[in-house]
């Protein structure tokens, strides 16, 4: 029996760590680490010893006899890959490595003393970065957040109907409490502290802020009632403080995506699902009740080329592919779209994502028309919007193909999907163009001891794990600075800047509160059979981490 890894995968090469015969590949070592989708199990070198499952922070990897039906096509795609693949080296004597947790070499002066670093964002770009700090070196920690509850794009970013993925949390929040952590939940640099304030406190300060703006397509009607930003929809269903309750209406019968990543698959997915199986989950309970009533039937998504080069990953078409009572349609108006997937089935021992839709139903559909009976998600190829038609909200969204000119199709909502895009933090530089800080291998240009990590660093790529890989390297930047003392020497302590933070911002929440709104939503998830119930204002989160007994009811 052999393992396999499956659609949660989060890459971050945790397994590759722990395995004893080097069959998990792509490894951080090779080219090709960070651009595969997820991670593989070479069926021929597992030697079955479990190591990789006992690992993995998402619980993504299974024996191949116990995989579900819908999950054992992962066992074909963890094994295609190794098939025009050249063997890897053996792994006996020197080069047969040791269990245990992934190390880094992060060694420092014996007379060099702890170095006080700030990180600013606790999603999994920040957290990685401290975990790599706090494993590796005596470094002193201090995480800050505009919100006052810890997690980022873990919990305001993953879909609810993904528990697995969001398991890494809890790999996270073990540092929390580390006894050379101190947290500064729920205030906002540039507006409440500087960040010459917090410079002035620490040795370093790294920036893990991430992409939180979304972009536009640049279309008549954009700015319409009923078209938002896929953002805004993943904020809504997730409980982000910044987005309402009622920031979504759900009257529309057909909703049109525009995209075909995986934020794309998530918000369709999201809009069809069964309620009672999102009753299950985190989502938040607004957004629950909105889903219950909501009128949605069909969510047609708009992809500008052809299925051959759509940008979600192939386990998360597999996931569509499996949704409980909804139907995934391939609409074949365009001749390009089954040319493409037939050609690929064509293709000996083909996995690419076209092949995996010769399966999917094919149909051409009249878009004039309301949709009919029943749940689906309808994949529409070679599609471009044009224009978001209507007086002052969306009723259809005009397209053009190459083959048949422009059609409309009637739709009472347009998410845009089509990509997220940095923010300038004040006091950093930024590049307008790529939405992202000018740096050095982390190093923020002209600004010694100031660093960046994730999606503010490499723009918005790369899912949970990438960002491992890229804190290790603004760490490794990071720590030969202090090596080279090009580190400014800071005038104040992390201790004195809590108090300046404190004074700013008399809400802020430390790792006590933290731990208490934990606490707090898994108490009134418990009842009805969830992981948690998620606060989803300020005011909450703040009386929860203060331990105010209302916030712990409906």
């Amino acid at each position: 029996m052999t393992y396999a890894i499956t659609q949660t995968c989060c890459s971050d090469a945790t397994c590759v760590a722990v395995c004893p015969v080097n069959c998990i590949h792509p490894t951080p070592e090779e080219r090709a680490f960070g651009s595969t989708e997820m991670l593989h199990i070479d069926p021929k070198a597992c030697i079955d010893c479990g190591a990789c499952a006992d690992a993995c922070p998402v619980d993504a990897i299974f024996p191949v006899d116990s995989l579900f039906p819908s999950q054992r096509e992962y066992a074909r795609i963890n094994a295609a890959y190794y098939e025009e693949r050249e063997p890897e080296p053996a792994v006996d004597g020197p080069n047969f490595h040791a269990w245990g947790e992934p190390t880094f070499e992060r060694s420092l002066p014996s007379d060099f003393g702890p170095i006080r670093v700030a990180v600013v964002g606790t999603g999994p770009a920040g957290m990685y970065a401290a975990e790599d700090l706090l494993l590796h070196t005596n470094a002193e920690v201090t995480l800050i957040d505009r919100l006052p509850v810890a997690g980022g794009l873990v919990r305001y970013g993953v879909a609810p109907d993904h528990p697995r993925t969001k398991k890494v949390s809890e790999t996270f929040a073990r540092f929390h409490d580390h006894p050379r952590v101190r947290m500064a939940l729920g205030i906002e640099v540039g507006r409440e502290v500087t960040t010459e304030e917090i410079a002035a406190h620490h040795d370093a300060v790294i920036y893990a802020v991430g992409a939180s703006a979304d972009r536009q397509l640049g279309i008549p009607g954009e700015e319409l009632t009923g078209s938002i930003a896929a953002a805004a929809f993943v904020a809504w269903y997730n409980g982000h403080p910044d987005t309402a309750p009622d920031a979504v209406d759900l009257n529309a019968e057909r909703v049109v995506v525009v995209g075909n990543g995986n934020v794309a698959l998530d918000v369709a997915r999201i809009l069809v699902a069964d309620p009672d199986e999102l009753a299950r989950t985190d989502i938040a309970d607004h957004a629950l009740a909105a889903l219950r009533t909501s009128k949605v039937r069909e969510v047609v998504l708009l992809g500008r080329r052809g299925p051959e080069h759509a940008a979600y990953t192939k386990s998360e078409l597999l996931a569509l592919k499996h949704l409980p009572g909804v139907e995934l349609v391939v609409d074949d108006e365009d001749p390009r779209t089954a040319a493409a997937v037939d050609a690929a089935v064509d293709a000996a021992g083909s996995q690419g994502k076209a092949a995996l839709l010769a399966d999917v139903r094919r149909r051409t559909t009249d878009w004039s028309a309301a949709p009919a009976a029943g749940r689906r998600i309808v994949l529409r190829f070679h599609s471009e919007p044009v224009e978001a038609t209507g007086e002052t909200e969306v009723r259809g969204v005009r397209v053009s193909q190459q083959a048949d000119g422009e059609r409309e199709i009637a739709a009472g909502m347009l998410l845009r999907a089509v990509g997220y895009r940095g923010v300038a933090v004040p006091g950093l530089p930024f590049d307008e163009t790529t939405g992202a800080v000018p740096h050095e291998r982390g190093r923020v240009r002209g600004m010694p001891g100031a660093y960046v990590v994730g999606w503010i660093k490499r723009g918005p790529s790369g899912g949970i794990g990438a960002n491992r890989t890229c804190a290790a390297e603004t760490v490794g930047t990071l720590l030969a600075d202090a090596v080279a003392a090009a580190l400014p020497a800071p005038s104040g302590t992390p201790k004195a800047f809590q108090r300046l933070a404190r004074s700013r911002n008399r809400r802020l929440v430390d790792a006590r509160g933290q731990a208490a709104i934990d606490r707090a939503e898994i108490a009134r998830g418990r009842p009805d059979g969830r992981p948690r119930a998620k606060l989803t204002t300020v005011a909450e989160l703040v009386s929860a981490a203060r331990g105010s007994r209302w916030s712990l009811t409906r």
